[in-house]
């Protein structure tokens, strides 16, 4: 199979696996009513995607190094189905929906990396980052499209429909898989040491360049995960306290459009970034981002359409460096040790992406949920958490 046609078979497969995983930051406002939910137990369903991601991820990717990656990648796409159909016919309060987003997380650790090291291993190069690139914007779509389906489908027919659909596409990314990934071992390049322990992340830990932009990242999935969880739920609270103008659509529609126009930052932050330097564009990404998390909190405050404004803008500033540290990454891999060191860059990130979403309902459930100015101490609460990111960032990634 040509490259460019097992590159797009690659991308249009993550975004059927990952259609459905914010279905229910999308529906966030039926279940807190229906199950009786507090912002804290809110945070949990959502953050237990991540941490299930965590835990699992360092074995499944790092085992790419020594299998193929079409059994990870397979494993990974059955599973996010399974949870997907539990949850549409078996979630009935916050324990068993607490296990079944722990399986998606699951699911998706043996489907995005795998996937993304299939990609990084045939090629090389300026394709090589690009082919990321795409991927990381397949990835984008996704989940942006996954709010406005998840809408759709819970207006239509509810919200275990909007589930249901999710696990048939990930069904069909598993057959897309099974087609297109080869099942042949990992090849050892020239002269690189053969893999040791599966778990041994010592050598990845001595590379600077690398850790300098895993550590970007897990800042990054920490607040791009806090914004994914809350923005349908925080949008909702404002337009029905503030009101909103007719033309105003709903917060699903609104967040759909912000993760769609976040595609195209995201692919023109990679491009920016090989003219002009990735540590500038990141820098700058990570500082306008931690600006405008404090503004979005504030923006309640204010009205409804400038609190749409604040949530476009800060969606955009954090896509920004989305492609160029996940590049940047793959680019500092040393031979032989590419799967390992995607796995920690995966598990670092989601490590925060497990933070993100239940530090902002920590945060509301201290200053009380049902007051407009929580939102600024729950949304601000990230402005630090970057700025501190891009200094660790920034020392690591100078020479030793």
């Amino acid at each position: 199979m040509q490259a460019s046609r097992f590159v797009a078979a690659i991308v249009v497969a993550q975004v059927l696996a990952q259609i459905a995983a914010f279905t229910l930051p999308a529906l966030l406002p039926f279940y807190l009513a229906d199950w009786q939910l507090s912002a804290t137990q809110a945070g949990w369903l959502i953050g237990a995607f991540f941490a299930a991601y965590v835990a699992a991820v360092p074995v499944l990717v790092a085992l790419t190094d020594r299998l193929p990656a079409r059994r990870i990648y397979l494993l990974g796409t059955a599973l996010t189905a399974a949870s997907h159909f539990g949850f549409a016919v078996l979630a009935e309060g916050f324990w068993s929906g607490l296990a079944l987003r722990a399986l998606a997380g699951i699911g998706w650790a043996g489907c995005y990396m795998p996937g993304l090291k299939a990609l990084a291993d045939r090629l090389e190069g300026a394709a090589q980052s690009r082919a990321v690139s795409w991927h990381a914007a397949g990835v984008g779509i996704a989940g942006a499209l996954s709010f406005l389906v998840a809408g759709t489908l819970d207006a239509l027919a509810g919200p275990r429909a909007a589930f249901l659909f999710g696990g048939l596409a990930a069904l069909a990314a598993c057959g897309i898989g099974a087609a297109v990934l080869p099942n042949a071992r990992p090849a050892r390049p020239p002269g690189a040491p053969p893999p040791g322990a599966l778990l041994d992340f010592r050598p990845v830990l001595r590379n600077r360049a690398a850790m300098a932009w895993i550590a970007g990242y897990t800042v990054h999935t920490w607040e791009l995960a806090a914004l994914r969880a809350w923005a349908v739920t925080f949008l909702a609270l404002v337009i029905a306290r503030q009101g909103a103008p007719h033309w105003l659509p709903g917060p699903p529609v609104l967040f759909t459009a912000a993760g769609l126009a976040g595609i195209a930052v995201s692919i023109l932050g990679n491009e920016t970034a090989q003219r002009f330097g990735r540590g500038r564009v990141v820098a700058a990404a990570m500082g306008a981002a931690a600006l405008l998390s404090l503004l979005t909190g504030f923006s309640a405050l204010v009205s409804a359409p400038f609190a749409v404004a604040c949530v476009l803008a800060w969606n955009a500033a954090i896509y920004l460096d989305s492609s160029a540290l996940t590049a940047g990454t793959v680019q500092a891999a040393e031979p032989g040790l590419r799967g390992a060191t995607m796995g920690l860059h995966s598990m670092c990130g989601y490590a925060g992406g497990f933070l993100g979403p239940l530090g902002v309902g920590l945060a509301l459930d201290w200053a009380g949920p049902e007051a407009l100015s929580s939102w600024g101490l729950a949304f601000g609460h990230v402005a630090v958490v970057t700025l501190l990111g891009l200094l660790v960032l920034r020392r690591l990634g100078r020479p030793a």
